[in-house]
Order: structure tokens, then sequence, then C-alpha cells
């Protein structure tokens, strides 16, 4: 039985997607069988990250309203041989997309799989609840931002009503220089004002937020390699976003930065 998690947010455009499809390649390149839904319909392109947007032949909305079998709307990623997509729909049809018909669709494949990702729309409409109650355990994207927190708030609230194992945070785009000066809000203030465990934190950085693909590298790829040893119990850390801008070289790093 696959490990089921749904990624979800308070609000859009913290990165979300990119991290499912992240996290799904990085447990895929750890030998486990991967698979990461589409449950953002009308609004999605979890399907492009993954390279998959011209292969498709079926999706969720016909896999559901049993035009196909769920696997055969399964689509093999070029990225990695262990990383599967279960692409959404552009035009669907509300009475074909229940939640019960996502749940029954994902229990299909559910033995297939080690790990099962759910990209989650954001906010807390129906969308949301679709995805949560297909997943045992969630974890919510915020940037260190008020704005951000506070609205993951609100979804973590709403997800204490779910019967999931285990709610964790990722905290997204968080840059080390702001952090220091006072300008951001750090790790450890996210984690405190939200009271849950953080899951990890990834840089902010513009090789991971202008993809078009998951061909991540440098920073963003070690971020996203410790969350991913982290969900598989191996690690405990958290990749360290302040190193660059501590000692000598550091002070002088962090000093241009505020510059620019």
């Amino acid at each position: 039985m696959a490990k089921k998690y749904v990624i979800t947010s308070g609000k859009g455009g913290v990165g979300k997607t990119t991290i499912t499809g992240s996290l799904g390649l990085k447990l895929a390149e750890s030998g486990l069988r991967v698979a990461v839904v589409d449950c953002d319909l009308g609004l999605n392109n979890l399907d492009v990250l993954t390279g998959v947007e011209n292969k498709s032949v079926f999706d969720l909305a016909d896999a559901i309203s049993g035009r196909c079998r769920v696997k055969q709307a399964l689509v093999e990623s070029p990225l990695n041989k262990n990383l599967f997509v279960l692409p959404s729909c552009h035009v669907f049809s509300f009475s074909e997309v229940s939640g019960q018909g996502i749940k029954s669709a994902i229990s299909e494949i559910d033995s297939l799989f080690d790990y099962i990702l759910l990209d989650c729309p954001a906010g807390i409409d129906l969308g949301f609840h679709r995805a949560v109650s297909c997943a045992d355990s969630a974890v919510v994207v915020v940037t260190p931002t008020i704005s951000s927190v506070r609205d993951a708030d609100k979804v973590i609230s709403i997800l204490k009503s779910y019967p999931l194992k285990s709610v964790s945070i990722i905290v997204n785009r968080i840059r080390g220089d702001l952090v220091l000066n006072g300008k951001s809000l750090s790790e450890q203030d996210v984690e405190n004002t939200l009271k849950t465990e953080i899951l990890g934190v990834i840089p902010e950085l513009d090789e991971f937020n202008s993809i078009t693909t998951l061909n991540l590298v440098g920073e963003s790829d070690k971020a996203l390699k410790l969350i991913a040893l982290t969900m598989l119990g191996k690690s405990n850390k958290t990749y360290d976003y302040l190193k660059k801008y501590s000692g000598f070289w550091g002070s002088i790093r962090k000093e241009l930065k505020g510059r620019l």
C-alpha cells in the first residue's frame, strides 16, 4: 500500500505544483515507484513540469468516468522510469469528477506504488476537500510572508478535522540575507506561528522558480533531496539557508545582496 501525501497551500503561487513534481522525482530517484496525481482540475500544469504533456492519451476524468482504466491514464515520466503521472483535465464536468471518484481511482493504483503525491488546488474550496480526502498525510507549502502564513494557518486548522497521520510544512522561497536582516520571517518563526512541524525548507533561487521542467540543480536540488530523505525516515536535517551568509565572506555576500 502506498503512502499518500496531499501537497496543499493556502495561497496560490507558492510553488506547490513544482514541489509536488520535484519530491516525486527525488523519491523516484531513490528507487521507489511514485505516482504524482494532478487534482487541480482546470488549472493544471503538473503534466508540463513532469514532461508528459504530449504523451498522455487519457486523464483523471476519463478514468473516473469509465472511459479508460486508471492504469491506462498513468503516464511514465521521461525524467525517471519510476515516476508516473496521472494528469488532470483542462475541461471537465463537476458531475464526472467527485471526491469519491478520485478516491476510488487512487485506490485502484494504491498497490502499484510506494508513494502517491496529490497536487491539491490552492485554497479551501471543494477541490481542496476532494484531494485531502484521498490522502493519509498532508504537506502545507508556505512562503515566509505574513499573508502566506495566515492562509496556511487556516488550511492547517481544516486539515485537523481529517484523520491524517501527519501534517507538516515546507517553507519555500526563503532568503537567508533577508532573514538575517530581519526583513523576512525565519523557518523558526513560521514553525512557531503555525505550531506545525517543518518538513523542510527551500531557498529562493531563480533556478528553482523559473523552470518549465524539473531539471533542478545546485542548492534547490540539495534542499529537495533532504526533504525526500526526511520523508523516507533517513534524515531529519533541513537545508541550511543561512550557511553562505556566515563568516567573513558571508557577511560581504549579505551586504552585496542587500544593495541589489
